[in-house]
């Protein structure tokens, strides 16, 4: 493939998803609260990142019966990566571990993923791939146990500057409640401000079934004002957000903590 035409048609997704956020501000799945870019492992090497996310505030309403309230739960998940290759790599997620506001702690499920970012070249530039999740999560979370995304991933790193959009596609498998697939479309735009610390804003931005796109009112949204920053080969993204339209999540913090059981996971681009 040439690779011209595969920064053309990164450049053309890019612009696309970005008309789409812009014109109006979802979340992600709840255990992992992140808007994929261009880190990869290196072949043969295995990384950790842990996804954590507490509701502080929100509505305790229940979408469904057996539903565990999201306010007030801590969220707790590791997820596991392998590099395949340069261009491929594969994630577990295990355990989807709750603890909910009684003190009671949950093993809620296990997730599958695959990764794949397109070959491109070190400095500033477009970068673009996709990743396929598949999973089981307990009735406690979701009222369909099984799931899958399809995620488009693209963007551009120019100096201290970077900025990442994903695409999503959500279906259900499997499950007593079949559900229509959705889109949702992820944002971050960052800026780094020294060579360990980076500023932003993520935002996750349901657009309902595909049935009813841009029915952004009766979807969940949710934006966080981030900080990425690195301690020695530890790295944390840390962020502050507030759910709106149909997410009843108030006042969201999350973090991930990239843990160096291995090499440091492969990135294209180094902050100043």
């Amino acid at each position: 493939m040439d690779r011209n035409a595969g920064w053309r048609t990164g450049r053309g997704i890019v612009v696309v998803a970005a008309a789409l956020a812009f014109a109006a501000p979802a979340v992600a799945a709840p255990e992992e609260i992140q808007v994929y870019m261009y880190e990869m492992d290196d072949p043969g090497d295995v990384g950790l990142d842990v996804h954590t996310s507490y509701v502080a505030t929100g509505d305790r309403t229940l979408d469904y019966p057996g539903e565990q309230p999201s306010i007030r739960r801590l969220r707790v998940t590791p997820e596991f990566s392998y590099g395949l290759s340069t261009t491929f790599e594969l994630g577990l997620y295990l355990p989807l571990a709750t603890l909910d506001s009684t003190g009671r702690v949950g093993a809620d499920g296990i997730k599958f993923r695959l990764k794949y970012i397109a070959p491109h070249g070190a400095g500033d530039g477009w970068y673009y791939g996709a990743n396929f999740e598949i999973g089981r999560v307990d009735h406690r979370l979701d009222l369909n146990p099984y799931n899958a995304e399809l995620k488009l991933i693209a963007g551009r790193y120019a100096g201290p500057w970077t900025f990442a959009v994903n695409g999503n596609v959500d279906f259900t498998v499997d499950g007593p409640q079949p559900a229509p697939a959705s889109f949702d479309l992820d944002t971050k735009l960052s800026r780094a401000v020294s060579k360990s610390l980076a500023v932003g804003i993520e935002t996750y931005n349901g657009a309902g079934a595909f049935r009813r796109l841009g029915s952004f009112g009766s979807s969940e949204q949710s934006t966080f004002v981030t900080l990425d920053t690195r301690f020695g080969r530890w790295d944390v993204n840390f962020g502050v957000g507030h759910g709106y339209g149909a997410n009843r999540d108030g006042l969201i913090v999350k973090a991930i903590i990239g843990v160096p059981i291995g090499r440091p996971p492969r990135r294209d681009v180094e902050t100043p």
